[in-house]
């Protein structure tokens, strides 16, 4: 394990700001690098920088935090091919373990321990067609996929995605509006209009702390 390294960006304590574990303390490990450059996105403060840091270094680092959850992410952690060594690594350890990803990157080696959030990307990213679609293959019960819906263009063809891929069916829906682009009560309107089996989330950590790095 001590030959294994992965260059990290930071890792630190916070609440989950989304998905089904929302508000619970979770470690934070965010990889360095992406390949997508979504134009909302919030951590290009990511795509570059940090520290190579060993696995077994990575894992003492989690365990000063004194919490059972981790989240691993990025940037794009996949991109990273370490980044599965290490995401194994902290199951072994005990941990409950948490995937941000994508879309773009292949999970099918992902081990089968850790939930995968995957994000399907859509028209107002501006990566649409990163999407890795054959990933869907690979979700169980227990993963997510994430839309981030920036106006009523992407709720439409999130929805297309929802029916053409039976995505209802095959594991958990999370829709997010873009932060200051996209009303929540609006993404809610269109929700309850259509009866969408989805649950809508807001970003917890910028509610509590506003649009800071590491929070």
């Amino acid at each position: 394990m001590s030959s294994v390294s992965c260059r990290i960006y930071e890792i630190f304590l916070s609440l989950q700001g989304e998905s089904t574990t929302q508000g619970y303390p979770t470690v934070f490990v965010r990889l360095s690098g992406c390949p997508l450059r979504c134009v909302w996105c919030d951590t290009a403060y990511a795509f570059s920088g940090g520290r190579r840091m060993e696995v077994v270094e990575i894992l003492t680092t989690v365990a000063s935090h004194r919490v059972s959850r981790v989240t691993v992410t990025g940037g794009e952690p996949l991109a990273q091919k370490s980044c599965g060594k290490l995401l194994s690594s902290l199951c072994d350890a005990g941990y409950e373990v948490s995937l941000e990803t994508s879309g773009g990157m292949d999970i099918a080696a992902v081990d089968q321990r850790v939930q995968v959030v995957m994000d399907l990307k859509a028209p107002g990213s501006g990566e649409v067609a990163g999407n890795r679609m054959s990933n869907i293959h690979w979700l169980s019960e227990s993963d997510q996929i994430k839309f981030v819906i920036a106006d009523r263009a992407d709720y439409e063809w999130s929805c297309k995605q929802l029916s053409d891929y039976q995505l209802v069916d095959r594991c958990g829906l999370l829709y997010s509006p873009v932060w200051g682009e996209l009303a929540p009560e609006q993404l809610a309107a269109w929700i309850l209009e259509d009866r969408l089996p989805v649950r809508m989330q807001l970003q917890l950590h910028k509610l509590l702390w506003g649009d800071v790095p590491g929070t």
